[in-house]
């Protein structure tokens, strides 16, 4: 329970410190935003950030002669500057008044006094300043009641919500991004002016956009913020295929009957497991071919023949539009074009053949999959999901056995291309690929060991048949 108090306690020594700095040099000093959120929240704290009444980036030099910094890193425009000090940062930021103009989210500043400085924040949770000088240490500034904000989890404004997302349309990304993160709901105000104002969107660069998106993926709860991303417009106009997904039936035997609703219970699942945000990202675009795919069928029901193989071909275009890391596209797409792989194991006797395809394919990946199947099954029906979940355990110790006796992951055909050429008098070619095929196959099957002698052994058997049915077809 947070309390509204005059005083807090700051027992920083980098902080006290710095206050001792600032009033040596005559400087009205204060910790601000989300230092003193966390603070009462009773997080833990990395980053710092002191406004100064006056010039920031003076007291930030004054402050790195102390401590023998040299290097000072400073946005002379935004009266601005930060140091890196022990394993987080300082920012020191001039209170300051923003001007904006309609079509750009950078700012004219001009030097205010403290209560305009919060004024322009974001949010009144993030509009609380602390004095760090010594003769109001700890005094706690709230013009805008951030601190009942608090107390009640609540996200808004200072100011009007329309003119705040108007001058930073980041904001509203930001606004999700807390609830998200925080567990908060968004006031009723600053809800509406979200929707209104979400087209405001298009003037922020896609970097950031993407960003904010991330860290919502990366909550504890990352639905929250997903759901409230597609109820508020917002998702339309920066990752569409998520509003897509909403209304789209189902059968509902593995899965929740909308895919929305289903592949948000899986993305949280998921976060349950690991705080790998590229494993949850997995998870929210498993089925974004769905609706593409969504046919019909007398007798079945609702089908998506194809969903994995054409999601996975999206990935590329998606993380082109978003500036994600390309690096990361293999994994993505793999674990899209697999998901569905281990769903057949569960339904059907499980043999050493089946696992041992798996496994090939999955190579390294086959833990993630694995996490990413488990997750997938959002059936309503207790019974079912308790009897594929417990038929997935039995999967994973099964290729646990397998794994043991055949070596299979990132596995690679014991029998070089060099060698099926060299035994077999052929030029490299399509002829090669066919018997590196049936020799991967045996393997695959079981037919022979994974091992290079039985390898060998068995293309010696193989390859007159084999190359003579080539040369009948030719």
């Amino acid at each position: 329970m947070i309390k509204k108090t005059k005083y807090i306690k700051i027992k920083n020594e980098l902080i006290k410190k710095i206050g001792e700095i600032a009033d040596k040099n005559d400087t009205v000093a204060f910790v601000v935003g989300g230092y003193v959120r966390d603070k009462l929240l009773g997080k833990e704290i990395k980053d710092i950030d002191i406004m100064v009444i006056g010039d920031g980036i003076t007291l930030a030099n004054q402050v790195a002669k102390v401590f023998g910094i040299h290097k000072v890193i400073t946005y002379e425009k935004f009266g601005t500057a930060m140091l890196p000090i022990d394993d987080g940062k300082v920012e020191f930021v001039s209170a300051r008044e923003e001007l904006y103009e309609q079509g750009s989210r950078k700012p004219f500043v001009i030097k205010s006094s403290l209560e305009e400085d919060l004024s322009r924040r974001d949010f009144t949770i993030n509009a609380l300043a602390v004095s760090i000088n010594e003769k109001q240490y700890g005094k706690i500034e709230d013009p805008f009641n951030g601190e009942v904000d608090l107390k009640n989890r609540i996200i808004r404004t200072p100011l009007d919500p329309e003119k705040t997302f108007n001058d930073d349309p980041l904001r509203i990304m930001r606004a999700i991004r807390f609830a998200c993160e925080l567990q908060f709901e968004i006031q009723e105000d600053t809800l509406r002016a979200i929707e209104k104002m979400k087209d405001r969107l298009s003037i922020v660069s896609q970097e950031r956009i993407t960003d904010e998106f991330f860290k919502i993926l990366a909550s504890p709860k990352p639905s929250t913020g997903l759901l409230l991303l597609h109820e508020t417009g917002v998702a339309k106009i920066i990752f569409p295929e998520l509003s897509d997904m909403a209304g789209v039936d189902q059968r509902d035997d593995y899965h929740h009957k909308d895919v929305l609703l289903h592949t948000l219970k899986v993305v949280d699942s998921i976060a349950e497991w690991t705080e790998d945000v590229w494993l949850r990202f997995v998870g929210l675009v498993h089925d974004i071919a769905k609706p593409r795919t969504k046919d019909f069928k007398p007798g079945i029901g609702w089908t998506f023949h194809g969903h994995e193989e054409i999601g996975a071909r999206m990935m590329k275009g998606i993380f082109r539009r978003m500036r994600l890391p390309m690096g990361k596209l293999p994994y993505i797409t793999a674990l899209v074009r697999l998901h569905l792989r281990p769903m057949v194991l569960v339904s059907e006797e499980i043999t050493d053949s089946a696992v041992r395809r798996v496994l090939f394919e999955a190579g390294d990946l086959i833990d993630d999959l694995m996490i990413l199947c488990r997750a997938d099954i959002t059936s309503q029906n207790p019974n079912k999901v308790s009897k594929y979940l417990k038929n997935y355990d039995n999967v994973i110790e099964k290729m646990k056995e397998v794994e043991e006796k055949d070596r299979m992951r990132n596995w690679q055909p014991p029998v070089r291309g060099d060698e099926i050429m060299r035994i077999c008098g052929l030029e490299s070619g399509k002829t090669v690929g066919i018997l590196k095929k049936e020799i991967e196959n045996a393997i695959l099957n079981g037919s022979i060991p994974n091992e290079h002698d039985a390898a060998i052994e068995y293309l010696y058997k193989i390859k007159d048949k084999i190359l003579s049915e080539i040369q009948s077809h030719d």
